[in-house]
């Protein structure tokens, strides 16, 4: 893993685009801080930028230096997550612009998967987490699933976990005050 790690490494600091395993399905990434990389990721799923992207991070710690304020029940949701659970939190900073929502606000999860956690933690910067699809095409639920033109168009492809069928995305949830809203369950 840790030859892996230094090759996704080296694409994601010459601001590349990857191709990863996730704790969900398998992932379109890159430095989730610069907005020209990013638009990489909208050109290549041919998806309109109204539509924002997921992030990672790889921790509480790294979350807070990207969200103004945390709310308890997203801090409760977190320690007791069983399953992948993206939360919609309000005023992201430092982020590239074409990563937050029109309504000011940002997808993020923080994985339980040992590569995403060590890359990112590697990394230092929260990366983009997309589904390795084109928009409007259904969500690869294996690598065998995944399309040539996403697969030719990223900059680096990983070399693990290529047998891993996964059933699910995240649970996408938003918080407004005591009001838990399921954006996707």
């Amino acid at each position: 893993m840790e030859n892996e790690l230094q090759r996704t490494l080296d694409a994601l600091q010459s601001k590349g685009t990857i191709l990863y395993p996730t704790d969900t399905v398998w992932g379109i990434g890159c430095d989730a801080t610069l907005e020209d990389t990013v638009q990489k990721i909208y050109k290549l799923k041919n998806r309109e930028e109204s539509k924002s992207l997921v992030i990672l991070v790889s921790s509480l710690e790294m979350l807070q230096e990207y969200i103004s304020t945390i709310p308890e029940k997203a801090l409760e949701i977190i320690s007791k997550q069983e399953k992948p659970t993206t939360i919609i939190y309000s005023q992201p900073k430092g982020l590239a612009k074409n990563t937050i929502a029109s309504d000011d606000t940002i997808a993020i999860r923080i994985p339980q998967h040992n590569f995403c956690k060590a890359l990112i933690e590697k990394f230092g910067k929260p990366i983009v987490s997309t589904s390795a699809n084109i928009s409007g095409e259904p969500t690869p639920k294996s690598f065998s699933e995944i399309s040539s033109p996403i697969l030719e168009g990223v900059d680096y492809v990983v070399n693990l976990e290529r047998e891993k069928i996964t059933t699910k995305s995240s649970t996408i949830i938003k918080i407004n005050g005591e009001e838990i809203q399921v954006i996707r369950a």
